[in-house]
């Protein structure tokens, strides 16, 4: 609620303000900023304060209006309603409380759900309403909640929850907490049927309905400062040995901690909740109208350390400079949901060639942006930030794109005690065995597991100037010589190059770059790569599940492969090391 403030004026002869009790004026002023609200459109429209962004509480009503597409919601389970199945005993009747909050609110319970659709496609609502007994979920809520699951299953649409609760219906008891294993259970069937659930969390959401089905949605939205947790933050300061921060508990602070995806003004929800439904109904698909390798361009020999350096340029495309000019209505996720949001891992929904596709990629960041973005360097939570992008394109069978830029791991002992070889062994079986086609492209430096980590793809591109390596030339020629004077001829013969690549089957597609290097052109670059994309994902496509699957395997299970063309590689690749170890220093002649 806001603060309203009376004032008592008029206006003398010469037109200045003075006291008058005779007439009066009522200001609605905001409780943070003292803003005056009561010419705001914004305010009247979406109960934003439009100097210092505050959200104000909406009823359940309120919040349906600024979702649903005008006139389309029609309410369901409008006729259950809670009856007293305790007889619980208190100073205040729980039937009495009831009645009261269903004449003071004109709802039945705590929770509306009905269909509607927003932006034209169709979806299932369940909105908590805190204003009837705090939102909180007793039997009749987590009834209606569950019909609203199996209603969306039947239908086949999806479902998005809107939670306000501030903690658990304690009148009813332990049936009130088994509402929890009630709405779980539904929304897995929701989930078994690749049906999407969206879940939005605005202020407050805490209790029962946020440990249960709210936080089993496919994407997680908040509003900016939304108080959220399990426990209600009254129960936390008095449980708490020390002063709480005043960030936690928050929803920016769950962002940091990588349990939601999205921190999404009320003003643009309804826009990015009908991004999302487009994203994930798919209506089109890429077809391609003839066969034409002419694209391809012949690998020619190319110097590694010049390779290097351009892979490493500082100017040169990352992942999210590509997607901002190759992607339509991207939208990210972020957070592992265990531990943090890794911003070196940049994953999300957005169309390519109205197609929607996951795309998943290392981001290393611009000059000011490399510290925070940690150079490319996934730590366990970046990887399994990505794990969680996949599985969600497995489930809603959407074709995955990676793109790999990185230097290696994070190689921090965090990030070993985090478990950093787990995190990477695991996204590699992952990646190998997603059922819907995938492509991954090395736009720079594919350094080590870390790029190996989202390169088990269908087919694999590699930009002209890119490289891909077990191990950094500095790295090897310290290894060998003990000193990164002989880094060039050690790039050499690490065979890292595009080219190198190609002739080793590595990559199947080299993509050219503008003349220079990627870094002179960011939008030729982007349109020479996502016309590779196209072409590819139209042929991949084309082929059945089964044999995309096997030539998958079969790929990775033939690479080194003793043949009569790896052979001649491998060949050159020995003879090259052997001279160079030739040039050794022998120390065990040297003497004091």
């Amino acid at each position: 609620m806001v603060r309203k403030i009376t004032t008592f004026f008029s206006k003398n002869d010469e037109g200045t303000p003075e006291l008058d009790f005779g007439s009066t004026i009522t200001r609605e002023v905001c409780l943070l900023c003292e803003t005056d609200l009561i010419k705001s459109r914004l305010y009247a429209r979406n109960r934003i304060c439009p100097e210092c962004r505050f959200h104000y509480s909406l009823s359940a009503s309120e919040r349906i209006k600024l979702m649903a597409d005008p006139g389309t919601f029609r309410e369901t389970s409008k006729s259950l309603i809670s009856t007293d199945p305790l007889s619980f005993s208190s100073k205040t009747s729980y039937k009495k409380a009831l009645i009261r909050d269903q004449k003071r609110t004109g709802l039945t319970e705590a929770v509306v759900t009905g269909t509607c659709r927003i932006g034209g496609a169709p979806c299932m609502l369940a909105v908590l309403d805190f204003g009837f007994m705090g939102g909180s979920m007793g039997s009749v809520v987590g009834e209606k909640i569950s019909l609203a699951f199996e209603e969306a299953n039947k239908k086949k649409i999806p479902l998005i929850s809107v939670l306000t609760s501030g903690g658990a219906r304690f009148q009813e008891g332990v049936l009130s907490l088994m509402q929890m294993s009630k709405t779980c259970i539904a929304a897995n069937k929701l989930s078994d049927a690749g049906i999407p659930f969206i879940s939005i969390l605005a202020n407050p959401s805490t209790g029962q309905a946020y440990a249960s089905f709210a936080n089993m949605a496919d994407i997680i939205l908040a509003e900016p400062g939304t108080i959220m947790g399990y426990s209600p933050l009254r129960s936390m300061m008095m449980n708490a040995e020390q002063d709480i921060p005043d960030d936690s508990h928050t929803a920016e602070s769950h962002l940091t901690h990588g349990m939601i995806d999205a921190i999404v003004d009320r003003s643009k929800l309804r826009e990015i909740i009908s991004v999302l439904l487009d994203l994930f109904q798919q209506e089109f698909k890429i077809t391609q109208s003839r066969n034409d390798s002419s694209y391809e361009i012949e690998s020619t020999p190319k110097q590694a350390w010049h390779s290097v350096r351009l892979s490493r340029h500082d100017s040169r495309p990352t992942t999210m400079d590509f997607m901002a000019r190759m992607l339509d209505n991207f939208v990210e996720i972020h957070g592992d949901r265990f531990f943090k949001d890794d911003p070196s891992i940049v994953c999300g929904l957005g169309q390519l060639g109205g197609q929607t596709i996951v795309l998943v990629g290392h981001e290393r960041g611009r000059a000011n942006q490399s510290m925070h973005r940690k150079n490319g360097r996934p730590s366990p939570e970046g990887f399994r930030k990505a794990q969680r992008a996949l599985r969600l394109a497995d489930k809603f069978r959407i074709p995955v794109i990676t793109f790999i830029d990185t230097p290696g791991a994070d190689l921090s002992i965090e990030a070993e005690n985090r478990g950093l070889g787990n995190a990477i062994a695991n996204t590699l079986s992952l990646m190998s065995n997603l059922k819907i086609p995938t492509i991954s492209v090395v736009i720079g430096e594919g350094g080590s597991a870390s790029a190996l980590a989202l390169g088990i793809s269908d087919k694999i591109l590699m930009l002209e100037n890119a490289i891909y390596s077990a191990i950094s030339p500095e790295e090897a020629a310290e290894l060998i010589y003990q000193t990164s004077e002989r880094v060039e001829e050690v790039a050499e013969s690490l065979r890292l190059t595009s080219g190198d690549c190609k002739e080793l089957d590595i990559v199947d597609v080299i993509v050219p770059e503008p003349e220079g290097g990627a870094h002179t052109d960011h939008y030729e670059s982007s349109r020479l790569l996502k016309r590779s994309l196209l072409r590819e994902l139209s042929t991949l496509q084309r082929q059945s599940e089964r044999r995309r699957l096997r030539n998958r395997y079969n790929k990775f299970r033939n690479v080194g492969a003793y043949s009569s063309r790896v052979r001649a590689a491998i060949s050159h690749k020995v003879t090259t090391l052997q001279k160079l170890v030739s040039e050794i220093p022998d120390t065990s002649k040297l003497t004091d």
